[in-house]
C-alpha cells in the first residue's frame, strides 16, 4: 500500500524484484506526486500490478486495500504472500539471499510460514534530501534485541479459504478456528526456529523467545532524513492517521545505535534492476520528474517557520535515549475472544512433555563464550554519540565500538554482566586481594570496590584498548584508583611455554592474590596454571554462562586445580561461577 512514494518507489521496486519476489501487487490512495503513473506503467511493462484503492465511506485505507487484495486473482493465486509498506524493505539474510531459497529450506522442515521481525533504521544524523539509495544512505539501526522494534510482517503459504489478509500478519478464518486446521500451521522465526502455538492467534510483535534475524529482517526505514520526514508530514500517510508523523514518532524511530549494514547484500543486484527499469524512457521521465517535483516542494517549504520549527524538533527529539522511548502496542479488539483461544493454547502447551513446551531463549542475550566485547581490533579513537545508562550503579556507554551487539542491549536495559554483578560479593567473601584475568573493562572489579570496603581488585586484559577504556570509566565512576587497579601485561612473554608463564607467575607472586577470576576462559587456559604455585590463593572462581559451558570448564581446570589441593563448592555454580577452595 502507497500514498506518494515517487522518489523512493523505483529503488524499492527494483529491491523486492533482486530478491526474487515474482509478482509484485501496488495499491494507491490519493497520490499527488505520480506514485499512481509510474505504477502503471510498470504494470504496461508487465514489472507489476497496481490497483486504485477504492475506499468506502467511513473505512481506512488499509483495511480497504486488504479487503480488496483479498478478492484479487493475483492474490488468490499465489502461493506465499507478504503484505508490506514502502518505507519497508525485506534483508534477506538467508545463505541463498532470496526468497525462493529461504522457502526452500522452510519447506524442508514442513513450516508454511516465515515471521519476519522489524529491523528498526534511523536519520543517521543526515538532515538534508539525498537522491541517494535509502538502503545505502541509511545503515544505523536500533539494536536487534531492543523489543520496543519487535514488530513482524509474515511470509506465508496463501490460501483464501483459510486466511484473511492482515497488516502484520493474516488471521485464521472464525469457522476454521474450532476444527483441526489450527494444528497444521508451522511458522518460523526470522533464524528458521520454530514459533510458538500463541502466534497462530494473536500478536504483531515478536517476544524474546522468538526473535530472530539469521535468515531474514524486514528493515523499516520509517523517517529517513529530516528533509524526507518532511515530505511525509506534505502528504499525510496510507492510513490517514492524525498527526502520525510528531517528534515522538521520530524519537521511536530515529534509532542508530547501532550499525547494520545487511540491505547492501542486494545492493548489486538492486542497482542493476534499477538501471535497467531506468532504460525505459517512459519510466525514466516520470522518476526524475518525481525527483525534481519533490525538490521543488522542499525549497518552497525550507524559506518557512514551519520548516524550520520542524527541524529543529526533529533533530531535538533525535537526541532522546532509547531507554526513555514508550511505545505502547494497541488493544485487542476482541479480548475475550482473543482469552478463549489462548486457553486452548496454553492447555496444549500443559499437555506437552515439559521440554516442549517453549521455546529457548533465542541466542544473542549473552555472547555464546561470555565475552561482551567486540572481536578483533578495537578503535575508539573518534567521537561519536554515546547513551550512558547506570549499569548497578556504574554508568556504562552503549559504545558498539567496544560492546557486541548482544551486549549493547543489555547495557540499554541496565543489566550488563548483570548475574555476575549481583553475586560476586558472595564469591569473594574473605578474599580481600582479588586476581581477575581476561577482565575486559573491569566492570566486576569497579562494582566490587564500590560495595567491598578496603578489597584491592587488579584488573588484568590482554587488550590494551580495553584497559585503557576501563580506566576511563572506572576514574568517571569515581572508583578509588589505588584500590581498582588496571593492567596489559602479559601473562606470557616470548619464549615462554604455556607452562612457565612468567607473567603470571610474577602477578602471583608480587599480587599475592587471595582470589584468582578468570574472566575470559581464553586468556588463562588451565595447562597454564599447571605449572604455577596457587599455594597462596584461597580461592579460584570461573564465571559460567550455561550448565553445558559449567561442564566444560569443570573438566577443564577442575583436575587441574584438585592437584593443587582445590576443591569445587558444587553449590556455588547455581550462582553463575564455578568455586574452587583451596586447603584451609
Amino acid at each position: 500500500m502507497m500514498k506518494d512514494e515517487a522518489p523512493f518507489l523505483l529503488e524499492w521496486f527494483a529491491h523486492h524484484l533482486a530478491v526474487g519476489f515474482t509478482d509484485i501487487l501496488v495499491y494507491t490512495n490519493d497520490c499527488s506526486d505520480g506514485t499512481d503513473t509510474m505504477l502503471q506503467r510498470l504494470e504496461e511493462l508487465g514489472l507489476g500490478h497496481h490497483r486504485e484503492n477504492v475506499i468506502a465511506e467511513g473505512i481506512k485505507p488499509q483495511p480497504s486495500a486488504l479487503k480488496h487484495a483479498q478478492a484479487d486473482p493475483i492474490v488468490r493465486q499465489a502461493d506465499w504472500v507478504l503484505v508490506f509498506d514502502a518505507d519497508e524493505f525485506l534483508c534477506i539474510r538467508h545463505a541463498s539471499h532470496s526468497v525462493e531459497g529461504m522457502i526452500d529450506d522452510a519447506v524442508a522442515q514442513g513450516a508454511n510460514g516465515i515471521v519476519i521481525t522489524w529491523r528498526i533504521y534511523g536519520s543517521g544524523g543526515v538532515v538534508e534530501w539525498s537522491r541517494d539509495p535509502v538502503t545505502e544512505q541509511y545503515t544505523r539501526a536500533a539494536p536487534p534485541l531492543w523489543n520496543k522494534g519487535w514488530g513482524v510482517k509474515t511470509l506465508f503459504k496463501f490460501d483464501p479459504t483459510y486466511w484473511k489478509l492482515g497488516i502484520h500478519r493474516p488471521s485464521i478464518k472464525n469457522k476454521w478456528l474450532e476444527t483441526d486446521f489450527p494444528d497444521g500451521v508451522k511458522w518460523l522465526n526470522g533464524s528458521g526456529r520454530p514459533m510458538e502455538d500463541y502466534f497462530k492467534f494473536r500478536g504483531w510483535r515478536s517476544i524474546r523467545r522468538t526473535v530472530g534475524y539469521d535468515w531474514a529482517q524486514m528493515n523499516h526505514y520509517a523517517v529517513k532524513s529530516v528533509d524526507s520526514y518532511a515530505v511525509r508530514k506534505f502528504r499525510g500517510n496510507v492510513n490517514n492517521k492524525k498527526d502520525k508523523y510528531n517528534n515522538d514518532y521520530w524519537s521511536l524511530q530515529d534509532r542508530n545505535e547501532v550499525e547494520d549494514t545487511a540491505a547492501l547484500i542486494h545492493a548489486e543486484k538492486r542497482a542493476a534492476i534499477m538501471a535497467e527499469l531506468l532504460t525505459d524512457p517512459v519510466l525514466n521521465d516520470l522518476h526524475h520528474a518525481a525527483l525534481d517535483r519533490v525538490e521543488a516542494r522542499l525549497d518552497e517549504y525550507r524559506k518557512t517557520d514551519a520548516y524550520i520549527d520542524l527541524r529543529e524538533g526533529l533533530i531535538e527529539a533525535g537526541k532522546v535515549p532509547i531507554t526513555k522511548i514508550e511505545a505502547k502496542p494497541p488493544q485487542a479488539r476482541d479480548p475475550a475472544k482473543i482469552a478463549a483461544l489462548m486457553s486452548r493454547v496454553e492447555k496444549d502447551v500443559a499437555a506437552k512433555p515439559i521440554e516442549e513446551r517453549r521455546n529457548d531463549n533465542v541466542a544473542g542475550w549473552a555472547a555464546t563464550d561470555g565475552d561482551p566485547y567486540v572481536q578483533g581490533d578495537i578503535d575508539t579513537s573518534g567521537e561519536i554519540g554515546l547513551e550512558w545508562v547506570p549499569n548497578h550503579d556504574i554508568e556504562l556507554p552503549a559504545d558498539p565500538r567496544v560492546f557486541s551487539p548482544e551486549s549493547l542491549d543489555v547495557i540499554i536495559l541496565g543489566r550488563f554482566e548483570r548475574r555476575h554483578a549481583r553475586n560476586i560479593a558472595g564469591y569473594l567473601a574473605d578474599c580481600p586481594r582479588v586476581l581477575e584475568i581476561g577482565a575486559g573493562i573491569g566492570f566486576i572489579g569497579m562494582r566490587t570496590v564500590k560495595m567491598s570496603e578496603g578489597l584491592v581488585y587488579m584488573a588484568q586484559d590482554s587488550r590494551t584498548p580495553l584497559v585503557a577504556y576501563g580506566r576511563d570509566l572506572a576514574k568517571q565512576a569515581d572508583v578509588a584508583s589505588d584500590r581498582l587497579k588496571f593492567t596489559d601485561g602479559p601473562l606470557v612473554f616470548p619464549g615462554d611455554g604455556p607452562d612457565q608463564a612468567s607473567g603470571l607467575a610474577a602477578y602471583l607472586k608480587d599480587f599475592n592474590p587471595d582470589a584468582l577470576r578468570i574472566g575470559r576462559a581464553a586468556d588463562l587456559p588451565a595447562k597454564m596454571l599447571s605449572g604455577q604455585d596457587l599455594s597462596r590463593v584461597k580461592r579460584v572462581i570461573i564465571p559460567i554462562i550455561s550448565d553445558e559451558q559449567a561442564q566444560t570448564f569443570r573438566a577443564d581446570y577442575g583436575p587441574v586445580l584438585a592437584q593443587k589441593g582445590f576443591v569445587e563448592d558444587m553449590d556455588r555454580a547455581a550462582s553463575g561461577s564455578l568455586q574452587f577452595n583451596g586447603a584451609p
